[in-house]
C-alpha cells in the first residue's frame, strides 16, 4: 500500500465487557496491522484515519462513522442466533435484534464476514452493504507449546503434574455449554476439570439462576477461573490436556483455534457451522455421552491423544495471520482508491 494509510480500528469492548472473543478479535486485529509497516493504525479515540475498521456496534460505531462516509469497515462477530442461550427472554428480543443488526451491517460500505455462516446471516437480513468473508487470525507467536510454562501454571493453579486436565473456555452461560461441562466432570471423576470465562454481562446473561445452582455443587471438582484478560491463555492452554468446546452457536471461534496452535486436542459440539468452516477434519460430539466417551478415550489412550494433537495441528494453519493480514490490507487498499 502506498503512502501509509492510517486505519482507525475501534471496538467498545476496549472501555468495558473484555475477557471474550470480540475483544479478542479486536486487539488481534490492531496487532496484526501494527506488524505491518506500510500502515499506520490509529486506535479509538486516539486521532482520525484514512479509513474506519470496527469491531462492535454500539452508539460509538455510528458516532465514529459518521466521519468515514464510503470508507468504513465493520467485521461481523455477532449474528442474530448469538443471542441464543446469551440473553435472557432472547426469543422476545430477537426481532429487535435482527432489525438492529440490519442497520449496523447495512452502515458499513463493507462488512467482514468471519466465516460462511456470518455470510448468510448478512444476507438473510437483506443488509445493504458488500460482504467479504476474512477469517479471525490465530497469533501463534502468542499460542504455542511451552512445557515450561505448563510447568509453572500448573504449580500455580496447584494441579497435579501427572493430572489429565481438561479445559473450556468461554462465557458462563448455556449457549456455551457449560452444563454439558459440568456433566461431563461429573462422569470423569478420576480427571481435573478448569473453565476459563466468567459472565461480562451480569445478570443479564441468560441462565444464571439455573448456573448459580449448579456451580457450588461443581466446585470440588471443576476449577472456575473467572475472566482472563488475553495474555493469560497461553499459560492457560499449556496447562492443560484437552479443550472442551460443546457450545452450541458460534461463527468463528477463536478459542479452540487458540488451543489447537497450543498443542492440544479439541473436541467441538457436532454443529452445521464448522463444517461450512472449517477446512480440515476435526474432532466432534453430537451429545453428552459422545463428548464423555472422547474424553475418556483421550485420558487412557495415547496414540488417540496424539492423533487429536495431530488434527490440531492441520487445523489452525487455514488462519494464518500473514495470509489474512494480506486480505485486509488488500480490501483497505481497494476502498481507498475508490
Amino acid at each position: 500500500m502506498n503512502d501509509s494509510p492510517r486505519i482507525h480500528v475501534i471496538s467498545e469492548t476496549a472501555f468495558f465487557i473484555q475477557g471474550q472473543g470480540v475483544h479478542t478479535g479486536f486487539l488481534d486485529c490492531v496487532n496484526l496491522l501494527r506488524q505491518d509497516t506500510d500502515v499506520e493504525v490509529v486506535v479509538n479515540g486516539a486521532g482520525w484515519g484514512d479509513l474506519m475498521h470496527a469491531h462492535t456496534y454500539g452508539p460509538y460505531y455510528f458516532w465514529k462513522g459518521r466521519r468515514y462516509r464510503g470508507r468504513r469497515v465493520f467485521t461481523a462477530h455477532v449474528i442474530p442466533d448469538s443471542i441464543k442461550g446469551s440473553l435472557p427472554l432472547w426469543p422476545i428480543f430477537m426481532p429487535f435484534a435482527r432489525w438492529y443488526l440490519r442497520r449496523v451491517y447495512s452502515y458499513a460500505d463493507v462488512c467482514i464476514a468471519i466465516s460462511p455462516a456470518v455470510k448468510r446471516a448478512i444476507q438473510g437480513l437483506k443488509a445493504d452493504t458488500r460482504i467479504v468473508q476474512i477469517y479471525n487470525p490465530v497469533d501463534t507467536e502468542r499460542f504455542f507449546p511451552s512445557p515450561e510454562l505448563r510447568a509453572a501454571t500448573r504449580k500455580r493453579l496447584a494441579l497435579p503434574k501427572d493430572a489429565f486436565v481438561v479445559l473450556g473456555v468461554g462465557q458462563l452461560e448455556p449457549r456455551k455449554g457449560v452444563e454439558d461441562f459440568l456433566a461431563i466432570s461429573k462422569a470423569c471423576p478420576d480427571m481435573h476439570f478448569v473453565w476459563a470465562g466468567g459472565r461480562p454481562f451480569g445478570m443479564m446473561t441468560a441462565g444464571v439462576a439455573s448456573l448459580n445452582k449448579q456451580i457450588p455443587s461443581a466446585q470440588g471438582r471443576v476449577r472456575f477461573l473467572g475472566l482472563l484478560p488475553l495474555e493469560d491463555m497461553p499459560a492457560i492452554y499449556n496447562a492443560a490436556d484437552l479443550l472442551l468446546f460443546p457450545s452450541y452457536q458460534e461463527n468463528c471461534p477463536l478459542a479452540p483455534l487458540e488451543a489447537a496452535a497450543s498443542g492440544l486436542p479439541v473436541i467441538y459440539r457436532d454443529i452445521p457451522e464448522y463444517a461450512d468452516l472449517y477446512k480440515s477434519p476435526y474432532l466432534k460430539a453430537k451429545d453428552r455421552g459422545e463428548f464423555i466417551a472422547l474424553t475418556k478415550q483421550m485420558a487412557e489412550d495415547g496414540s488417540f491423544h496424539a492423533q487429536g494433537c495431530l488434527i490440531s495441528s492441520r487445523l489452525f494453519a487455514q488462519f494464518d495471520k500473514e495470509t489474512i493480514r494480506g486480505q485486509l490490507l488488500g480490501l483497505y487498499q481497494e476502498i481507498l482508491e475508490g
